[in-house]
């Protein structure tokens, strides 16, 4: 089967591609090894719009996909993608560094009086000062996934599930990119496998950018009467997170272990380590975890994902290494990785939020290193 772009990677980041794509009259054909889209890091999520947390380069991207997620097109969803959350930071000895770093990312200091009538079982004697983001949203991660795959196949695009690929060659202009269920033709390749995106890029003859697999454990436990109504609680130092769900609590204790890509399962040891974090801030015991699951984020060395066509593989683009952030920032992302792939400037309203190619660059660091020396 020929098309104008293959997507190796049915998650967030391959999808949301492709439904750009499709929208704008490209063929797309999506090759997902799992038996449905969304099966690992995108289906495992928090799923949180926090327009003031984490790096640079992923609060731009976080903003600019504001719009999308308030307002998202006609018929895209049948219920909002976000709704009302909040998330309370709480300061304690030796955090005076971090919680200045937040202020600077937009968050509001607040009064303990105020903290306490957000999160009521909070124990605030150890605590220095509390940061309070009320732009925080839940996001309906499910909604948001099925919106982009409807998209993109109402607008032509394949999606063929539990096909890994198993070989990749080019060949006059043409990548040639062989499964089990036969070959997929397009002149442009499209790396979304996530935390298998370096094994992928080895297919196409193409250097890993040295994507490294963390993982992150979560479980659910009972709640309080009340709960419900809570931000995400966190400490400053991120030993620990915790947020309403369907009438329970869900729990991570914030880990970022360095794995080999897989199937996640959460980490007994450091779920028990978030228990303890957790009654330390919070007067709740955690006496019986109900569900627990992990999951996979994937991180470039210097945090920033990579978005762009490969300086010595021909026809190869990268779309890997959201580092956790790939579904705040899909609307986004997806939007600037399109008009890359077709050869367009970066979308005005993603290049006025501070964002370049140059940042998003496969080769960014040897792109630095000019720069510097001219």
């Amino acid at each position: 089967m020929h098309a104008d772009v293959v997507i190796v990677g049915g998650g967030i980041a391959g999808i949301s591609l492709a439904y750009r794509l499709a929208a704008a009259g490209t063929s797309v054909i999506v090759l997902e090894r799992e038996d449905w889209p969304g099966q690992h890091a995108t289906g495992r999520s928090a799923a949180l719009y926090e327009p003031t947390f984490g790096p640079p380069v992923m609060r731009a991207f976080t903003r600019a996909s504001g719009g999308f997620f308030h307002a998202p097109p006609d018929g895209f969803a049948a219920a909002p993608l976000v709704t009302d959350r909040s998330v309370l930071m709480v300061g304690e000895a030796g955090d005076e560094a971090l919680m200045a770093q937040a202020l600077e990312w937009g968050y509001e200091e607040t009064t303990v009086a105020h903290a306490r009538r957000l999160v009521p079982r909070l124990r605030p004697a150890t605590a220095i000062g509390f940061l309070w983001d009320p732009a925080t949203k839940d996001i309906d991660v499910d909604a948001l996934l099925q919106g982009f795959l409807r998209g993109a196949k109402r607008a032509g695009a394949m999606v063929a599930c539990a096909l890994p690929l198993v070989a990749a060659r080019r060949l006059e202009g043409v990548w040639r990119l062989e499964t089990a269920g036969g070959r997929f033709e397009a002149p442009i390749a499209v790396n979304a496998a996530g935390a298998w995106a370096d094994e992928v890029a080895r297919l196409f003859g193409a250097k890993p950018q040295q994507l490294q697999a963390r993982r992150r454990s979560a479980m659910i436990v009972r709640a309080p009467d009340g709960a419900e109504r809570w931000p995400q609680v966190f400490p400053a130092r991120e030993d620990f997170y915790a947020k309403p769900t369907a009438g329970k609590l869900m729990i991570s204790p914030a880990d970022a272990d360095p794995v080999e890509p897989h199937d996640a399962f959460a980490d007994d040891l450091r779920l028990a380590e978030g228990a303890a974090a957790f009654e330390r801030l919070i007067d709740w015991p955690v006496s019986r975890v109900e569900r627990s699951w992990g999951g996979l984020r994937t991180f470039a060395p210097d945090g920033d994902p990579v978005v762009g066509f490969d300086d010595d593989v021909a026809g190869l683009f990268w779309l890997a290494g959201q580092g956790g952030y790939g579904i705040q920032t899909s609307p986004a992302l997806s939007d600037a990785a399109a008009s890359l792939v077709t050869g367009k400037p970066l979308p005005g309203y993603i290049a006025a939020e501070g964002v370049t190619t140059c940042a998003l660059s496969p080769r960014r660091e040897a792109l630095r290193r000019e720069q510097a020396s001219a």
